[in-house]
């Protein structure tokens, strides 16, 4: 619960990672093509509502959420130029072994930002963990070509974003109900 009068931001943020994620992911594990819908989702949720979430996290004084919602929306934004920018003429494509240093830079700031989380949730240590692994498949993925490794962090990936989702959901019904009725694995102060 938050002492404070300001709405928490941590939902929406959390809401707009997880829903992207899955979408992305369904992809990735090769249930759907790359369309429009993730291209937006991308855009819109992961990207823009994210950022609001940052920002209204930075307003709250809460540095690590801050410093989350921000950059993972500007990984949303960053990823929707990656795929749109070659395509209108604005940039030269990106191959897979760069894409894949990319994303093990993503993975490496992931893993520092789970590092933060070892005092929160256990819910959100299971997101911040199950996103690292997702970088670190991914990279893997790209940097040697394998289809296989792809195809497995689409399913991780789903379970990442299903999470956030989750947890999500849980501040808000908890908060609502101002009881837990959704689990989190808080921590209790000492």
């Amino acid at each position: 619960m938050h002492n404070t009068n300001l709405a928490n931001p941590g939902p929406l943020g959390l809401m707009g990672f997880g829903m992207t994620t899955v979408l992305l992911n369904l992809h990735n594990a090769g249930f759907f093509p790359l369309t429009s819908v993730i291209i937006s989702m991308g855009i819109f949720f992961g990207g823009l509502a994210q950022i609001f979430a940052g920002l209204l996290e930075y307003k709250k004084g809460n540095t690590f959420g801050m410093t989350a919602f921000t950059a993972y929306g500007c990984f949303w934004l960053s990823l929707v130029g990656i795929l749109l920018l070659p395509r209108l003429g604005l940039a030269e494509p990106t191959d897979a072994a760069f894409l894949g240093v990319w994303l093990a830079l993503w993975g490496i700031f992931t893993l520092f930002m789970f590092f933060g989380t070892l005092h929160a949730s256990r819910a959100l240590q299971f997101v911040f963990a199950s996103l690292t692994l997702l970088f670190v498949l991914l990279a893997i993925g790209n940097l040697t070509g394998n289809h296989s490794v792809l195809v497995l962090a689409g399913f991780e990936g789903i379970v990442c974003g299903a999470s956030a989702m989750y947890l999500a959901m849980a501040e808000v019904i908890n908060e609502q109900l101002g009881r837990q009725i959704l689990p989190t694995g808080e921590r209790k102060a000492a």
